[in-house]
């Protein structure tokens, strides 16, 4: 008799459905654990961060790593992108300098709540959708300047001694610092190619810690640059006079620092998002930020933003859910209460070579080949805001880099608008100017000088079918021409214009030939009569 399979007993079949059911649930306990371990990575990654960013500022370690903390685990909450990380950041560092200097810690405080109002503000209006106006070339400047400003970062950890009078590695501790930073490197680049099973950087850092506590080489750890032991964050409103001239003091800083913030926020989310196939949380983002600082404005931390280098590790370790940033941050406030002294061991090559490999990861590689295909002013910008990020900072160069790409924009726009001459096929003896190309402030100056009206028949017709008038330099650019032609004596009639346009038209209105085919966009610079405002360009 042929084999047969025994029939399931009740048994069996439970059995089999806890199987199946324990499969889903090692699936799910699977991407949990690279989620914290992700997190755990990223939390490693912001000590040395977060320590030197609060040196910049020239406030104490914990105002950093505070301020990292409570950044990142509001914005990994409530982000406009999942696996984003924030913290304190270089870029806002810098502007807080002389604050601190002139004012001290408590107008720092001070500021950063302040700043989170003004990212809350820009929020609830959705000012974060203009980022969508950056450009890709500036985006590719963005990121290669970012990667520059992270390398040369690192440098700083090759040197010793005193804060305030630290000196290049020499020696036999540059040399083992320089083998530890190489090691670190080459365990992040084979261990995928062993197991993903942990996160390389954590792999990295674990591997190079163990063999350095070990054998106790001496090269500098995260001790050596500040103890990282504290309490919990205190809430304090900050002790500063609540007058006008307190308000002059900290708005102009407050209003820059909320600038940077969001921009390098939002440019990261966008780099994020295209790794890990999101769209849009621009406005959330914004929130998220605000609400974060406001929040450490209040509990002594020194504000930040999104962090490039973290997010970087994040995304590239696995991290894709909140989870991950979520427990970067609160792995970072348990090493600050319970295990800093463990974490204080960690050789600082280990993260060097971690931040290494992100600056590599970061950095556009495939821009270089795209100088020598792209158009010229595109390279330009590449280079530019490139360039701007590593000199001064990141909203600078972006702003520089936008202004750019608008000015070549708006150059070659203006020089696409011509005129076709044609004889007209309904008046007799009358010739057609077919215009073609946008008619705005840039191409006004050429549109004028395409009209000779002493060479033109009597009767002269401008026929804006194929043009756009844009804004109000184009409307005076057309009562120009016309009183060009009045003045010759020679009769001018504008067919498909809008019919807002005949309303502007002060002088050449009544010039105006009205069809059914006649365009209904509205001008830039339309006053809505019902409304009693200023129309936009829809």
């Amino acid at each position: 008799m042929p084999n047969t399979p025994a029939p399931l007993t009740l048994s069996d079949y439970a059995k089999k459905l806890v199987g199946q059911r324990s499969s889903f649930e090692r699936l799910s306990l699977l991407q949990l654990k690279t989620e914290v371990l992700s997190g755990l990575t990223v939390a490693l990654a912001l000590v040395p961060e977060a320590v030197a960013f609060a040196f910049v500022a020239k406030v104490d370690p914990l105002v950093g790593l505070y301020a990292a903390f409570m950044v990142g685990l509001i914005t990994a909450l409530f982000g406009g992108r999942p696996g984003m990380i924030s913290g304190a950041t270089g870029a806002l560092a810098v502007v807080m300098v002389a604050l601190v200097a002139d004012h001290g810690v408590q107008y720092l405080f001070a500021t950063v709540v302040l700043m989170g109002i003004l990212q809350l503000l820009a929020g609830v209006f959705r000012l974060g959708k203009f980022i969508r106006m950056v450009p890709h070339p500036v985006m590719l400047g963005f990121v290669n300047g970012l990667a520059i400003v992270i390398f040369w970062a690192q440098l700083e950890q090759f040197k010793v001694g005193p804060e305030d009078a630290k000196v290049w590695m020499t020696g036999m501790t540059l040399w083992l610092t320089l083998g530890l930073v190489a090691g670190t490197m080459a365990i992040i680049w084979l261990t995928p190619k062993v197991t993903k099973a942990i996160p390389a950087p954590l792999a990295a850092i674990g591997i190079i810690a163990a063999l350095v506590i070990f054998f106790d080489i001496p090269v500098p750890r995260v001790g050596d640059l500040a103890t990282l032991k504290g309490g919990l964050p205190s809430f304090a409103i900050p002790e500063v006079p609540f007058t006008f001239e307190t308000l002059k003091i900290i708005f102009p800083y407050a209003f820059i620092l909320a600038a940077i913030g969001l921009i390098e926020s939002l440019l990261t989310l966008n780099l994020v998002g295209s790794m890990t196939g999101k769209t849009g949380g621009a406005s959330k983002e914004s929130l998220a930020q605000g609400t974060a600082n406001v929040v450490t404005g209040f509990f002594g931390g020194m504000g930040g933003c999104a962090m490039i280098g973290q997010s970087m590790i994040n995304v590239k370790s696995g991290g894709r859910t909140r989870v991950s940033g979520t427990m970067a941050a609160l792995f970072l406030l348990a090493f600050i209460l319970y295990a800093s002294s463990l974490i204080e061991l960690i050789p600082l090559a280990a993260l060097v070579g971690v931040m290494f490999m992100v600056v590599i990861g970061t950095f556009a590689w495939q821009s270089i080949g795209v100088l020598r295909r792209v158009p010229r002013s595109d390279a330009l910008v590449i280079l530019l805001v490139t360039g701007v990020t590593v000199a001064e900072d990141l909203a600078i160069a972006v702003v520089v880099g936008v202004i750019f790409s608008a000015l070549v924009y708006s150059w070659n726009a203006a020089s696409r608008i011509h005129a076709r001459a044609r004889p007209s096929t309904t008046e007799e003896g009358a010739l057609v100017y077919e215009i073609e190309g946008p008619l705005f402030f840039g191409s006004a100056g050429s549109f004028i000088e395409l009209f000779k009206p002493e060479n033109d028949p009597e009767t002269v017709i401008l026929d804006f079918m194929g043009s756009r008038v844009v804004d109000h330099s184009a409307l005076q650019a057309i009562e120009v021409v016309a009183a060009k032609y009045q003045a010759a004596g020679k009769r001018l009639q504008l067919r498909h214009l809008t019919p807002d346009c005949h309303k502007l038209l002060s002088n050449a209105g009544q010039l105006m030939v009205d069809a059914e085919d006649d365009p209904h966009y509205r001008v830039a610079v339309d006053y809505d009569i019902k409304t009693g405002r200023l129309g936009s360009d829809h």
